[in-house]
């Protein structure tokens, strides 16, 4: 090791990041660069109940079911109260919307400005096989009057509504990734100095991709357009990686090019995502990186959600990608 590389900078940590941003945001007087310091506190929580939790005994099954029926796990419980608590104490937030949660968490102690909507952890499945993770998470500005009663209108709002959004990756190392509209950038999570700091500066995807994503298990119930797409990534050498946690496969193909994929089914006739702390905040993500989000026709950061759990069928990635799988599921009449 030279002097050279003793001296070399380790990055911006992400407080001083934030700060030096905060003057993009004239109307948030500080609120919303403390919420993104709550959301990143309760990362480094989080991840560090991940990296233990085979000792801890809170792999596998909580022995109950989310919203939408799917098996809890330990960890999914554990993740959805530590945002919660973070978020609570921060004062920023009036409600949250979760996966994990059947209804609106209204937080009655606070006068926040913002609403959060949060998949607590994304990619349960791969929980106790010990595959990387994930947390997403959307920002928005409340409608209603601060000290009024949350309402439908408030959490139920566009995705190109959302002033923040982001996630962190749970893997060979931590990252927090996040846009508030003016580019994405990553920050890795140091753990013996306990500070997240800038590794990854203004991301932008390739145009052109080099994966697609998708579970090929569902191919014979998806859409010829679907099919079609598939078949012309296998004819072109497209490489095939699936993950099974979104936020894992949307990570590698935004820094690597490609296109991610969850589309209707016969058993999932909606999509199995949901709009608003799924789709959303990805969407947000890789259209500031270059890329595109839609549900096969719609732009998703258009699309008005009606319900808190509302399901859509999801492609995104690199531009020429997406654009050529909505292509083919426009002509899918003549490819049958």
């Amino acid at each position: 090791m030279t002097t050279e590389d003793i001296n070399l900078p380790i990055g911006i940590p992400l407080d001083r990041f934030i700060q030096e941003r905060q003057s993009q945001f004239p109307f948030a007087s500080g609120e919303l660069s403390q919420l993104l310091r709550d959301i990143a506190l309760a990362g480094k929580i989080v991840n560090l109940e991940i990296s233990r939790s085979g000792l801890n005994d809170i792999e596998g099954a909580y022995g109950s079911k989310n919203v939408q029926g799917e098996d809890q796990q330990k960890l999914d419980v554990i993740a959805n109260e530590r945002f919660i608590n973070a978020l609570t104490k921060g004062g920023e937030v009036c409600a949250i919307i979760s996966e994990e949660e059947d209804t609106i968490r209204e937080l009655e102690s606070s006068k926040g400005k913002y609403i959060i909507a949060i998949d607590p952890l994304d990619g349960s499945s791969n929980i106790d096989v010990n595959v990387s993770i994930g947390t997403i998470f959307s920002v928005y500005r409340r409608k209603s009057n601060i000290g009024e009663k949350v309402t439908m209108d408030d959490v139920l709002q566009r995705g190109e509504e959302q002033v923040a959004a982001g996630y962190l990756i749970y893997g060979s190392s931590c990252m927090l990734v996040y846009t508030t509209g003016y580019g994405v950038n990553g920050f890795t999570y140091e753990p013996s100095l306990g500070e997240f700091f800038l590794s990854h500066t203004n991301l932008k995807t390739p145009e052109e991709g080099k994966y697609y994503s998708i579970n090929e298990g569902s191919y014979f119930s998806f859409e010829a357009g679907v099919k079609a797409f598939v078949d012309e990534c296998k004819q072109n050498k497209v490489s095939a990686r699936y993950i099974g946690s979104l936020v894992a496969d949307f990570h590698r193909n935004m820094l690597k090019g490609g296109i991610y994929i969850y589309p209707k089914t016969e058993s999932a006739p909606n999509g199995k995502l949901r709009l608003c702390y799924e789709c959303n905040a990805l969407a947000f993500l890789i259209e500031q990186a270059g890329g595109r989000a839609t549900d096969g026709e719609n732009r998703i950061l258009e699309i008005q959600p009606t319900t808190l759990h509302q399901r859509v069928p999801f492609f995104i990635g690199s531009e020429k990608m997406v654009l050529r799988a909505e292509s083919l599921l426009v002509g899918q009449e003549e490819v049958i």
